[in-house]
């Protein structure tokens, strides 16, 4: 047995390991690379390994991990800010695309309504795997078109929770229906959760206070997979939901200074377990169904995308996006997603569809993911704004004093304080979105590349006063400071900087002024807590000329030297109460240059 454990693993991991590399390359995605191993190593094409059934009962572990960091994600704060998308957006796009796909499997297959709706509505979900990894290689995530997928994610994400109750209230199996009514049913979940959340708060909590004060890392693991697997074990005992008990136990420890920590320790175990799942829901796919029926298969799977794509984008539409924005979203959520294979099996269990057609279903699913990486690709030119070719035509001199490169925060504050002062601003970036975005609030932004000479030159820099790179990064060089300064003699240089090392790269230029970015903030931090906790003004006015009078110290040695370890004795790192404190030696960081 252990041989053949080994064999397995040896086969199934080396699988999924070449197909992810493979599908990773062609731009589809881990989850479809995953399938496609499990198929083809499954008992349906090679043979080559067996008893997916056991294997799928580990690995949907997998799954309640990944409810258990969904439900981490969700702290007040940031349910607050994305509360219109989330419970908006996102709660009407899985009503109407459930209740529309549903639909379409009941004209489709003249199923009965349990079973139209124990699949379609399951298809209504996307797939997060395969969603969030495009967002985040196209630098998208953070913008408020990827803010708006993800909010339809995560609500899609908790909708599983409501989904697998639908299910089982429409179940069929006898054993199901020996079980506790409906509504009792409904009273078991409401104590499990109330239950689960008192824990948390007077157990967990201390627990892991606890574990955080004796700085044993080991036992943050262990109690974050006893935390997962006890909540999940206490839902499946009471016959309710095993992924809403791992939800439920990672909302509750969501506001929890531990919540980074729990994540980043559960994640390892969540990805092995999710790409075991996938590898499994690929050996159980019938392949010899679905070569029976193979036109069915891609016309439900075209069937699904037009109609997902079609209602997101009207969706979109009714929440103020653009018809480009919209559609692009529509595309981007069209296909189903992992979750669906979840809930098939649930059906399948519920006795509400036969395996031949929860098999013929995961086949959509499987082929809906495939198609939208090159969806979003033949779609490019049609979801591009055509106004940004305007956006792209560069700056153009317009008397202002002041250039400033990068109109980020920072950049943002730097614009706002000179407009107040009454100095006109020329305002330059790279980030078409972030350009579109400014444009709403009022800012011309121009799009191009502000360390570029010629840009500069173009953008009118050889009769402004002030330069100001406001980029974000390390990305300003001693070359460059030196360039723009012999191109524009005229032009005062001023420079944000990424941190100290960042800072030193800049020696000897004539720059006007350095600001490392997180200083003063970081000071206005610390001078806001000693006052919060009693210290005297004049004390803290003390300390900080301490702090800086050593800082701007250690930068001169630092200077003059090039070691970054210069002056290391200036840091301060204990108790200095007693320390005679000097008078301000009024020391800006651009002096040191």
């Amino acid at each position: 047995m252990t041989e053949s454990l080994l064999l397995d693993g040896v086969i199934l991991l080396g699988s999924g390991l070449i197909f992810v590399l493979i599908f990773r390359k062609l731009g589809l995605g881990a989850t479809l690379g995953y399938l496609v191993a499990g198929a083809l190593v499954g008992p349906q094409a090679l043979g080559l390994v067996g008893g997916a059934e056991a294997k799928i009962g580990v690995a949907e572990l997998g799954i309640t991990l990944l409810l258990f960091i969904v439900g981490l994600e969700l702290n007040p704060t940031r349910l607050w800010r994305l509360k219109q998308e989330i419970f908006g957006l996102g709660l009407m796009q899985v009503v109407a695309c459930g209740l529309a796909v549903s639909a379409v499997v009941w004209l489709a297959t003249r199923f009965s309504i349990e079973a139209a709706l124990a699949l379609g509505l399951p298809l209504a979900l996307s797939s997060t795997a395969q969603v969030l990894p495009m967002l985040q290689s196209a630098g998208r995530l953070r913008t408020p078109f990827g803010e708006r997928a993800f909010s339809i994610l995560l609500f899609q994400d908790l909708s599983i929770v409501p989904l697998i109750t639908i299910v089982a209230v429409m179940s069929r199996n006898p054993a199901a229906q020996a079980g506790p009514p409906g509504w009792l049913l409904g009273l078991y979940t409401i104590a499990a959760i109330v239950g689960l959340i008192l824990a948390g708060r007077f157990i967990l909590r201390p627990l892991f206070r606890t574990i955080g004060n004796m700085g044993e890392r080991e036992m943050f693991v262990f109690a974050g997979l006893f935390t997962v697997i006890a909540a999940a074990a206490t839902m499946q005992a009471l016959g309710l939901s095993t992924a809403l008990g791992a939800f439920v136990a990672g909302v509750m420890l969501a506001d929890s200074p531990y919540r980074h920590e729990l994540e980043a320790d559960v994640e390892p175990f969540r990805s092995i377990l999710l790409g075991l799942f996938f590898l499994a829901v690929g050996m159980m796919l019938d392949l010899h169904a679905i070569a029976e029926r193979p036109f069915f298969v891609i016309g439900m799977a075209v069937a699904l995308i037009v109609t997902k794509t079609a209602i997101i984008m009207r969706i979109g539409l009714l929440f103020k996006m653009r018809w480009r924005g919209a559609l692009a979203l529509g595309l981007l959520l069209s296909q189903g997603g992992e979750f669906g294979f979840v809930l098939f099996a649930q059906a399948q269990n519920a006795m509400l569809v036969q395996p031949e057609a929860a098999s013929l279903f995961g086949a959509i699913v499987t082929l809906s993911m495939a198609t939208t990486p090159f969806l979003m690709s033949a779609t490019a030119r049609l979801r591009t704004e055509p106004d940004s070719k305007e956006v792209r035509d560069g700056p153009t001199a317009d008397g202002s004093n002041a250039l400033i490169v990068g109109y980020g925060r920072f950049g943002q504050t730097v614009s706002q304080m000179l407009n107040g002062a009454g100095v006109p601003v020329t305002l330059i970036d790279m980030d078409i979105e972030m350009i579109d975005v400014a444009g709403t609030f009022g800012a011309k932004v121009y799009y191009g590349d502000g360390t570029r000479l010629d840009l500069l030159r173009q953008a009118g820099a050889a009769e402004a006063e002030l330069i100001l790179f406001c980029i974000d990064g390390d990305q300003l060089s001693a070359e460059l400071i030196e360039s723009v300064h012999e191109a524009f003699p005229k032009a005062a240089i001023f420079a944000r900087t990424f941190d100290r090392r960042a800072l030193l790269k800049l020696k000897g230029t004539p720059i006007a002024g350095v600001v490392r970015e997180v200083l003063d903030s970081a000071v206005r931090m610390a001078r806001m807590a000693l006052d919060n906790i009693g210290i005297s003004a004049e004390h803290i006015d003390r300390t900080e000329d301490l702090y800086r009078k050593r800082d701007n110290e250690r930068l001169r040695a630092q200077f003059e030297t090039g070691d970054l370890r210069a002056k290391i004795g200036n840091i301060i790192t204990e108790d200095e109460s007693g320390v005679a404190l000097v008078e301000s030696p009024n020391v800006r960081e651009s002096d040191c240059g």
